[in-house]
């Protein structure tokens, strides 16, 4: 353990530094203490609870920690102006929604009482319980909730980002080129239509193959499905990762003569040749070259550098957190949520509003000088859309056993559930999720099922 101050207690506390002197004359003792910096950083910006990132995780947890401790104690760090709902561009490159409608100002989402630092962090320097801003700025918490996402990696495929000047080629990954996706599909004519997942951890894993499901729908409609061969090219060994949901998008594959190409990678695109190069990565050196009609990108994906070039991460990068309590391994001050944490279980929102309620409860308890009590179980979600009207709710956790909300078989096409995906998910986000309200559905599912499950 280092020295420095005890998490719940002021630095300037008595309690606080009559435990620093009692460490320091009997070292022994510092277990026991709690004791874990070295001191604080000289700043003027000093807040009670400082959550880096205003995506989701993060603005979720700054209404929590508002309510919690306070107007004008909690800050959120985020450079962006505008704040996207992600989800729903699997439909926005189907043309089924608009960007404008994913859209919302982050000014307008920022909860009132937190204070907006419109900045990136530079440096994490959790030994002195602070962060540095790219203005030069020091801010110095006494808590700190990292809610950073991860990164795009488009520039890891030889040939992009520039490629995506060119026609035929979009990602529904990016604002600025999911709409590229839309103008693919109304332009294709006759060929390959080739949908890729990468060799390495992604965001919403099923979202690669869902658009794959409407540009089959889409060609159906406009009459082209003929002229169309359907190919998804995955690093991945499987098609979706948890059987029961795995099997009925095989019988969708086979039913709607879709190729799928497991553990093939993407590595070059040549777009003025419309060729796209992937890896076989069960024969390490071979490569296969196919041409495209259509080509959707889904870009390698990790860890942000200001994240792992901190002592916060693990070996591959991620924040290093307790997988039950989402507190730091080492620094019991620091907490993290979402996308830039090592929790073994899919990227999604849904993991991050299930998440949000169990780090709510464990930073209560550590404020209070109490041992964390509720854990997270890995719940995540994954709409898997299957058509214009259709969506697999696969629902599931860290075990890869299904964790389902409803008392049906959520592993069939369901109309209801699209509508949930398209209408009903968008507005829980936008006003349930962001203001700290929505935990998740665990509630409901218990209710749903007799208090069984």
């Amino acid at each position: 353990m280092r020295l420095g101050r005890t998490v719940g207690l002021s630095m300037a506390s008595p309690v606080f530094n009559a435990q620093r002197l009692l460490c320091r004359i009997c070292p022994g003792l510092r277990g026991v203490c709690g004791l874990h910096t070295t001191s604080s950083c000289a700043s003027k910006d000093h807040y009670k609870v400082l959550v880096v990132g205003g995506g989701s995780g993060g603005i979720t947890m700054s209404a929590r920690m508002k309510r919690k401790v306070g107007a004008g104690k909690v800050a959120v760090i985020e450079p962006s102006e505008n704040h996207y709902y992600q989800p729903l561009w699997t439909l926005v490159g189907a043309g089924a929604k608009t960007v404008s409608t994913s859209r919302r100002s982050t000014a307008s989402l920022i909860p009132s009482g937190v204070k907006w630092i419109k900045s990136q962090v530079q440096e994490f320097n959790p030994d002195k319980n602070c962060v540095r801003t790219d203005d030069g700025k020091e801010i110095s918490y006494e808590y700190l909730i990292v809610a950073l996402g991860l990164k795009l990696h488009y520039e890891k495929i030889k040939g992009l980002p520039e490629g995506f000047n060119y026609p035929k080629i979009g990602s529904n990954y990016s604002v600025e080129t999911v709409d590229k996706t839309w103008k693919a599909l109304q332009d294709f004519k006759e060929g390959n239509a080739i949908f890729t997942f990468p060799n390495t951890p992604v965001k919403c894993a099923g979202a690669p193959q869902k658009i794959m499901y409407l540009a089959d729908s889409y060609f159906r409609k406009t009459g082209k499905r003929s002229k169309a061969n359907i190919m998804y090219n995955t690093s991945l060994p499987v098609l979706f990762g948890i059987k029961k949901y795995a099997d009925s998008l095989w019988n969708i594959v086979k039913t709607r003569d879709l190729n799928v190409n497991l553990r093939h990678n993407l590595i070059e695109v040549r777009p003025d040749k419309q060729e796209a190069v992937f890896e076989k990565l069960d024969n390490p050196g071979e490569t296969v070259v196919f041409e495209y009609e259509m080509l959707h990108v889904t870009p390698p994906m990790g860890p942000h550098e200001v994240l792992k070039k901190s002592t916060l991460v693990d070996e591959a990068g991620w924040l290093d957190i307790d997988k039950d309590m989402l507190q730091h391994k080492k620094y019991p001050n620091v907490f993290g949520i979402g996308d830039c944490t090592n929790l073994p279980t899919a990227k999604t929102a849904a993991a991050v509003a299930a998440q949000s309620s169990v780090l709510d409860r464990t930073i209560s308890r550590v404020m209070k000088n109490e041992k964390p009590d509720k854990r997270y179980d890995g719940y995540t979600s994954c709409p898997l859309v299957t058509s214009y009207n259709t969506v697999i709710l696969a629902e599931f956790d860290y075990n890869g056993q299904p964790l389902e909300t409803f008392p049906i078989d959520q592993s069939k096409e369901r109309m209801s559930m699209f509508y949930m995906k398209a209408d009903v998910m968008p507005h829980l986000y936008w006003h349930g999720l962001l203001k700290g309200f929505w935990g998740g559905p665990g509630p409901y599912r218990k209710i749903m099922h007799l208090g069984m499950k």
